[in-house]
């Protein structure tokens, strides 16, 4: 990563606004290194029980730390992000779990493309509780023998953190299509496809098709409220979380955001079908995303002030599926549909006639 966008840091401060009804006593803070910052904030900020996370640097000896002193490596600073969060709803084990899911722990020489210590990965823990659950972490991951290699990430303690300029914070979302050149070009995307992804999406896929196998779909798809609820309660807790909670699962850790094969995504509760293979493609935002509907009436639009920012949300007859924005391909109409693998049912295009779905296979046709 290279950017020359900042000023002056300033010593961080928690931001609790994303949840108003939480006690600023109860919430806690951790803090993370996985190399480039832009790559590690999205991951935290749109987990649900966190309230903020921002990037910024930790550790080192310097009384004060920049972007482009940091990176002259005269600091001994790493590149990090700091998450505040709440224990009721997330805990620090969890925050652990989705840290390993970021990274490579076995590079001590930076992380993918990013070479040299301010890139290197460390947990800062900020009491003996954090220490003792982050070294247990590392040595659960050392002990599955996952990779060949020792793992190096450190485990140390939390001195302080200063803030990167705004220019880096939320940039996932403010620069979206740089982002996601910027994670696949220095092969992280690939590397979490290849290393944490694919065992989790497989399993949850194979789930998913043979509850649906028992679930006919409805043709007019005129369910009442009592119905839906029904329907909601039957769902997995993930599925429900996200449909029924309006939350959001993990990007690059979801059955979808990467599946290929030819067929169509119908809503995992109604069955209705929602979006097609042939509209799909990849965003690099770790998401199943789509530039269109299969319907323009199959999904609503509604504005969303959530996390402190005015989003499109999408939602389907039975609840959330995901949202809208104005990024995606500028050759199909440059919308995005970035939804979650939770809300939705693949329907194999060789199973489309036995599943009911038969008039959808126009969409196929060259």
């Amino acid at each position: 990563m290279s950017d020359t966008a900042d000023t002056n840091p300033t010593q961080m401060t928690t931001n609790t606004a994303d949840q108003p009804d939480t006690p600023l006593t109860a919430l806690r803070v951790a803090t993370f290194a996985g190399g480039c910052f832009w790559c590690m904030e999205p991951a935290y900020q749109e987990t649900d029980g966190v309230v903020d996370a921002v990037v910024g640097f930790a550790g080192g000896a310097a009384d004060t730390a920049d972007y482009l002193t940091v990176t002259q490596g005269t600091t001994q600073h790493r590149e990090a992000v700091q998450v505040t969060y709440d224990p009721s709803v997330i805990s620090y084990d969890e925050l652990l779990d989705i840290y390993w899911r970021q990274i490579d722990p076995t590079d001590a020489g930076g992380q993918f493309a990013d070479r040299g210590a301010h890139y290197t990965t460390a947990i800062y823990v900020h009491d003996d509780a954090q220490r003792a659950l982050a070294e247990a972490s590392r040595q659960g991951l050392a002990d599955s023998a996952k990779f060949a290699e020792p793992i190096v990430t450190a485990v140390v303690d939390y001195t302080g953190f200063y803030l990167a300029d705004e220019y880096h914070q939320d940039f996932y979302l403010k620069s979206a299509q740089r982002y996601e050149q910027y994670k696949q070009g220095s092969g992280r995307a690939d590397f979490i496809s290849e290393n944490w992804a694919k065992d989790a999406a497989l399993e949850y896929e194979k789930s998913k098709q043979e509850a649906a196998s028992a679930v006919a779909p409805r043709g007019d798809y005129n369910y009442t409220p009592e119905e839906i609820e029904a329907l909601l309660a039957d769902l997995d807790p993930l599925a429900y979380h996200v449909v029924a909670e309006d939350g959001t699962e993990e990007p690059f850790n979801n059955a979808y955001w990467d599946h290929k094969a030819e067929g169509i995504y119908v809503d995992t509760v109604t069955r209705r079908p929602l979006f097609s293979s042939t509209h799909k493609y990849d965003s690099g935002t770790g998401w199943p995303s789509f530039w269109r509907t299969i319907d323009d009436d199959s999904v609503t639009l509604h504005e969303d002030n959530s996390l402190s920012m005015t989003r499109t949300e999408v939602r389907s007859d039975a609840g959330h599926v995901g949202h809208v924005f104005d990024d995606g391909p500028e050759a199909e109409g440059g919308r995005r549909f970035c939804t979650n693998s939770a809300s939705l049912l693949f329907i194999p295009r060789e199973a489309m006639p036995a599943e009911g779905y038969e008039e959808y296979l126009y969409l196929f046709d060259e």
